[in-house]
């Protein structure tokens, strides 16, 4: 019956979830068990070390005054010893035997003794223990740990991007205040594979970028109230995927320096002179997308800089203001195929992040089967840089729904990545 079937689907997260949560109890429990154990007894051991420590350097004295008095009773014991023999002699021997007894008592002081301390003088060693440790650590294990059955956010959204999936998460407990937010990510059915973190922040979104395409991978947020340090329950983990390769500049072009990824360049001095446009490895831009450029290091501003996207790639041009583009120069004018609109956004520096978003907009119908057939198009383009933006129309001569970007600096110094 599909529904029974249907209702029957929770049942393996209520009880998976359910047989995770109890290990995962466990699991803490044990190790704070342990680590409890272990630190109980390191005090105990320093405790006692230091009663050992008291002990000896108390006792040390006290049997130095003993081992003094006792050489003192044992030399008196042998003089008188030695007096009892002499007056035992006969009369010959009697007088050098006195004599030598006389000699021996004269350098033994017997009425010198040292002094035993009195007992308020020395050491009696205790132990203050404070009975409130056990009531402060039966209060805090009492409220340590909790089970929550709905975790404060969940995700909201995953949008697959161009090497990458954009994912998006809201609170579903209104009354949770978060102060940050815990984006994690891994392979999907990898058995070693662990999550790691790919964002700790206070944004509601974020962009995992270099995943492999026709690959899934499971995500999950937890968050931060404020003023808390432990993270709230994870997210019911949500998986997804891009089938959409990454962007990539293209080799080769003289003037550039590539990442390992191809996925940054870098304006080097290599070129004696002006050099070509850097173009992407492939019309990777699908309109609907949104294409940023990000600026990691910059260089000196010049009217002929560009940052855009293309319906081809020609050898040789030195800038993306031409026709066939539209573009932003590094000093914040926009160019639509090599004109300069009226509008203007803010100079590119470093940090500055610019995006470029189209859509597709007939002016007059074409085949569905074939847009290489052509007809008048109109892309609606939206530049934004700098929390400002401008909205205008492009009409291009021939039906696209993938495009070419590029860049181009007439000094070193640029570094940009796109994504």
């Amino acid at each position: 019956m599909p529904g029974c079937s249907y209702m029957w689907r929770p049942l393996p997260q209520i009880r998976g979830s359910s047989g995770q949560a109890r290990e995962a109890l466990k699991r803490h429990f044990t190790e704070l068990q342990a680590a409890a154990g272990r630190l109980l007894s390191e005090r105990l051991a320093g405790l006692l070390a230091e009663v050992d420590a008291i002990e000896a350097d108390s006792i040390k004295p006290l049997d130095d005054c003993q081992s003094l008095i006792e050489h003192g009773v044992g030399q008196a014991d042998e003089l008188l010893r030695e007096g009892e023999a002499a007056l035992r002699c006969g009369l010959g021997e009697k007088e050098d035997k006195l004599g030598s007894f006389t000699k021996k008592a004269m350098h033994i002081q017997l009425d010198s003794l040292p002094e035993v301390p009195a007992l308020v003088d020395v050491p009696c060693v205790s132990a203050q223990l404070d009975d409130s440790v056990l009531s402060l650590l039966r209060d805090k294990v009492s409220r340590h740990g909790a089970v929550s059955s709905h975790p404060p956010v969940q995700i909201e959204e995953l949008q697959e991007r161009p090497g990458g999936i954009l994912v998006r998460w809201c609170k579903v407990d209104e009354d949770f205040a978060a102060a940050d937010y815990r984006l994690q990510y891994r392979r999907s059915g990898s058995g070693g594979s662990q999550y790691e973190d790919a964002y700790i922040g206070r944004d509601c979104e974020f962009l995992v970028l270099h995943l492999d395409p026709h690959t899934d991978h499971l995500f999950r947020v937890s968050a931060r109230g404020e003023g808390r340090t432990e993270w709230s329950p994870w997210s019911v983990p949500q998986t997804g995927y891009t089938t959409l390769a990454p962007h990539e500049w293209r080799s080769g072009t003289e003037g550039y320096i590539l990442s390992s990824r191809k996925n940054i360049a870098l304006r080097n001095d290599s070129a004696q002179s002006r050099c070509a446009v850097l173009y992407s490895n492939a019309p990777t831009y699908f309109c609907g997308q949104t294409l940023t450029f990000k600026i990691s290091a910059a260089g000196q501003i010049d009217r002929l800089d560009s940052l855009g996207v293309c319906i081809d790639t020609q050898s040789g041009d030195e800038s993306l203001q031409r026709d066939q583009a539209v573009c932003i120069s590094t000093n914040g004018a926009v160019f639509v195929n090599g004109k300069e609109m009226t509008n203007q956004l803010p100079a590119i520096t470093v940090g500055s992040a610019v995006t470029f978003d189209m859509e597709v907009v007939n002016l007059l119908p074409i085949s569905n089967n074939n847009l290489s057939e052509g007809g008048h198009f109109k892309l609606r383009v939206t530049i934004g840089s700098g929390n400002r933006e401008v909205v205008f129309d492009w009409l291009v001569d021939q039906a696209v729904d993938c495009l070419f970007f590029g860049c181009s600096f007439v000094h070193s110094g640029w570094k940009v990545l796109v994504f």
